[in-house]
Formats: C-alpha cells, structure tokens, sequence
C-alpha cells in the first residue's frame, strides 16, 4: 500500500494535501476550453444524449443535445459553411416521460430571427428523434420536475442565467407523452 502522502503516478503532494486553484482575481477571468483561433480544439458534439441499452450494455441511441455555440457558429473561419447542430456544453437534467425524454439546453445561443435564448428539447425514447422544441428566454437552470393535474401530465423547468432573472416555466405534454 503507498503512504497516502504520493499520488497514484508517485509524486508527492503539495503540503496540505490536494488544493484547487485559488479563484480569479477581480477583473480577471477563468482560463475558458482549449481552443485553436477561437475554435475549440476538441470536435463535437460538446454535449450530448445518449441511451444505453442496459440488457446489452450497447449504446442504443446519442444524439447532439443543444445548438452551436454563437462564439463556433459564428466564427469566420467557418463562413458559408453549413454546420450541423453540435451540441453544447453544460450539467443539465433530463426528464424522463412514459415515451419521451425532455432536456432544456444549458446557454444562450442567437436563433436566425436575431433573439437569443434556449430550447427545451423533447426526444423520443426509444429511437432519440427529436419529437418538439420549445423556446425559452433563458437556459434551463434545474432539472425539470413533472406532475399530473387533471388527467394531463406538465413539466416544470428553471430557467435563468446571465443577466435573466431566475424564473419557473411549466408546459402541458401531448397526451400519452
């Protein structure tokens, strides 16, 4: 057994055991993801879904959850090219119906019409098709939670972020959703 005093590789700790690094001063902003001329090194989907069959261990389904990042979609080393939804980053909860699952997505992006917000996403359990998406004037904040109320079920979701105010929305699902 090694002392506990050497990481796993055999280097010794630094006094005090592990440290994370100290917050940014005021002014001063967090190292962000790794990029190559704005673009981010690593390829996409930088956020994903994915479905595991747990009777095979297999992945079932993944899809791409969440639009491009303005900062990728917008980049001119890419203009006039056609990108496909990527994904975005974030820690979101999905929600998980009887045949649907519903995540909202965890940033802003800027839609064609210029207005910046969110989608919450509804995907088809079994396959990952994209079954509806709702606008949102800010990103999910909070795992949805679900209820019933007179024979319907609805979803809530937080939302908020950036200089939205936090704020609670609830949506009616399709019957047998």
């Amino acid at each position: 057994m090694r002392p506990r005093s050497q990481f796993a590789m055999g280097g010794e700790l630094p006094a005090g055991g592990f440290r994370r690094p100290p917050p940014p001063k005021p002014g001063e902003k967090r190292p962000g993801p790794l990029t190559v001329r704005g673009l981010p090194l690593l390829k996409p989907p930088y956020g994903s879904i994915t479905a595991i069959d747990l009777k095979t261990g297999e992945i079932a389904w993944r899809i791409a959850h969440g639009e491009t990042p303005d900062n990728v979609r917008n980049h001119p080393a890419l203009k006039g090219l056609k990108i496909p939804r990527t994904g975005r980053e974030g820690n979101l909860g999905p929600l998980a119906t009887k045949t649907l699952i519903i995540c909202g997505e965890a940033g802003f992006f800027t839609n064609p019409q210029g207005v910046r917000g969110a989608m919450l996403r509804a995907y088809d359990k079994a396959t990952g098709e994209e079954k509806g998406e709702v606008y949102m004037p800010a990103p999910q904040s909070g795992s949805p939670m679900t209820y019933m109320l007179d024979g319907r079920q609805y979803i809530v979701v937080a939302i908020g972020g950036g200089n939205y105010s936090g704020e609670l929305l609830a949506f009616r699902l399709p019957k047998g959703a």
